[in-house]
């Protein structure tokens, strides 16, 4: 059979499938799962176009190492086909652990696993059934491999993990400020020291892509609809594993149920392959199909809230710089109990805050380093004449505050 395919993406137009290891990989239920996984969440609600998948994200990201493989080889760095392979595998299985609605639900049905750490669950799986042929590829992902580079396109302020989700995310919603000149950025790209550094060239590209992060969260990622709508399915799911941990019976499917009547934690989550497993399981689908048959339940918190996300009357948010008054949430709070008929244990599923935050570019972590034309190396924010671009390795904090509507 021939394994060499090329699919057709929106984004980039062709990609190729470089390897019979790699189709096999992308034809394993483990990758397949992701074509059922939204990239954005509940993003879908703000911008109806961001109904794009992990699968789409993953495909494309590996596209780019290729484009990027191509042009260091080019510009005289040593890279075996070995390598070449290790690098495209680590890329496209980087996001191979997210659970349904990506991060949306990412500490709610297993409480306190990042995504990556499963992604590595998984890898580890998966290099068992293909008798170890993932090995440097693990390597690579872990950040334990030699040459850092490698190490820097998958996991680093400038990867290809960024700038396909960046262009993609754009794309799809329609949201032009996230627009990225990815193809400039790759052709800058130069290796020194075994690490990633840009070329001076590509200096205003570079700016170009911080800013662009910056501006997708607060217009996209952090959108105040979207989170309203990413809130309201976990207060969901949260009032979900509250009944079933109880006893009370819930419609679910198999995979769903595990996660619902069980407790599972950071500390148990790695002690039973059957974890793992049943979390291979769920996608998307498992969510919204429980949630349009609990729209019905007679737990009335349940059907209330099942009730909003289906006909998107979503919780209203305000945003700000300073916490709410407690003054305000115990009115709120009062105010909604009384409407609702609920105990005062039930409010926060109704009133209650939280915090967002934004950083657009971290200088501590794998910084991006400008190679100037006398050959040093000079962090992006020392090397740009834009004046407030130091201000995005700043982490701004802001406040939230969600109640319902008509209280």
């Amino acid at each position: 059979m021939n394994k060499k395919k090329i699919i057709n993406d929106p984004v980039y137009g062709f990609i190729t499938i470089p390897s019979a290891l790699i189709y096999d990989l992308i034809s394993h239920p483990y990758f397949q799962r992701l074509r059922y996984i939204k990239q954005l969440g509940m993003t879908h609600l703000v911008y109806p176009g961001a109904l794009h998948t992990r699968f789409h994200h993953a495909l494309g990201a590996m596209h780019l190492m290729g484009l990027a493989l191509e042009v260091l080889r080019n510009k005289g760095h040593q890279i075996s086909a070995e390598e070449e392979e290790a690098a495209t595998i680590a890329i496209l299985l980087h996001d191979i652990g997210h659970g349904p609605f990506s991060h949306a639900l990412e500490h709610t049905l297993v409480n306190g696993v990042h995504h990556e750490h499963i992604s590595m669950l998984m890898m580890d799986e998966l290099n068992a059934e293909f008798d170890g042929r993932l090995t440097p590829a693990i390597t690579i992902f872990k950040g334990d491999y030699s040459r850092k580079f490698f190490c820097q396109l998958i996991s680093g302020q400038l990867d290809l993990d960024r700038m396909d989700y960046l262009n993609r995310d754009s794309f799809f919603t329609g949201v032009s400020e996230g627009v990225i000149s990815f193809d400039r950025i790759i052709k800058m790209f130069n290796v020194v020291d075994d690490q990633l550094v840009i070329e001076e060239k590509g200096i205003y590209s570079i700016e170009k892509f911080l800013i662009a992060r910056r501006l997708m969260y607060w217009q996209v990622y952090l959108h105040k609809t979207v989170i309203a709508g990413e809130q309201l399915l976990v207060k969901i799911l949260e009032r979900a594993k509250e009944l079933a941990s109880s006893g009370e019976p819930l419609f679910a499917t198999p995979a769903l149920q595990h996660f619902l009547v069980r407790d599972i934690n950071e500390q148990n989550f790695f002690e039973s392959k059957n974890h793992l497993h049943q979390f291979s399981k769920l996608d998307d689908q498992d969510i919204y199909a429980a949630i349009k048959v609990w729209e019905q339940h007679e737990d009335p918190i349940l059907s209330k809230l099942c009730q909003m996300l289906n006909t998107r009357r979503l919780y209203k948010v305000e945003i700000s710089n300073v916490a709410p008054s407690t003054d305000r949430i115990s009115r709120l709070s009062e105010q909604t109990a009384m409407a609702l008929n609920l105990e005062e244990d039930d409010v926060s599923y109704f009133v209650f805050t939280d915090t967002i935050r934004n950083r657009a570019y971290n200088a501590g972590n794998s910084n991006i380093n400008i190679l100037m034309k006398n050959h040093d190396l000079v962090d992006i924010t020392k090397a740009s004449d834009l004046s407030n671009l130091e201000s995005l390795d700043k982490t701004v904090k802001k406040h939230i505050l969600c109640y319902i509507r008509d209280i």
